[in-house]
């Protein structure tokens, strides 16, 4: 995770007393959860006990995950999406800015109608990297773990966005860019929020 300042919010309470919270309790308290970092195990443990509290809090009110991520551990982010699929809320993601590789998934794995990306959004569908050192036979069993972990990537794409598998797998053989609308045409998201509705 790198590090910056987290905003304080300052709330008037029914008393008229003032509280401070970090912005992000005060989004989880609105059911909003925000990733705005790659992910690696730190984040997604953050990311999954939000979600699971969230449901626990409330099971049938939608969960808002915002998403702006560079990248990060393809592990760490199947264990977010499996979250989002475990849990009985709904789940709307919406993208600002970006989301790099494996990230991907999220915003593909949020309740069909409710996958948003805003206008200048970009999704970036990249190939799974290996790398490593060692012993050859060592080398080989991470090049079959990455390999399985590619065709499962492949599958889930696929099965969110519908499109074929092989096309799919095609598509991640190399990077491939996609703006807001070309997210929509490719299946990984529903809509451009252009702006946020009243209400």
């Amino acid at each position: 995770m790198s590090s910056y300042t987290i905003p304080s919010v300052i709330e008037r309470t029914s008393t008229g007393a003032e509280r401070t919270a970090d912005v992000f309790s005060r989004l989880l308290s609105d059911r909003i959860v925000y990733l705005g970092t790659p992910v690696d195990d730190g984040v997604a443990n953050t990311i999954i006990a939000q979600v699971l509290h969230l449901e626990n809090q409330a099971p049938e009110s939608p969960i808002q995950l915002y998403i702006n991520s560079a990248g990060g551990d393809v592990q760490s982010v199947l264990a977010i999406h499996d979250a989002l699929a475990y849990v009985r809320c709904p789940v709307a993601v919406t993208v600002i800015g970006q989301v790099v590789a494996a990230p991907v998934l999220l915003l593909a794995a949020g309740t069909p109608g409710m996958r948003a990306v805003l206008p200048h959004a970009r999704v970036v569908l990249r190939p799974l990297e290996a790398s490593g050192r060692g012993a050859i036979p060592d080398l080989i069993l991470a090049a079959e773990e990455v390999e399985r972990i590619r065709r499962e990537i492949e599958s889930l794409l696929a099965e969110h966005s519908g499109r074929d598998l092989a096309a799919v797998r095609h598509d991640l053989e190399r990077e491939r860019v996609l703006d807001a609308r070309a997210a929509i045409a490719y299946g990984l998201a529903d809509t451009v929020l252009e702006r946020r509705r009243a209400g």
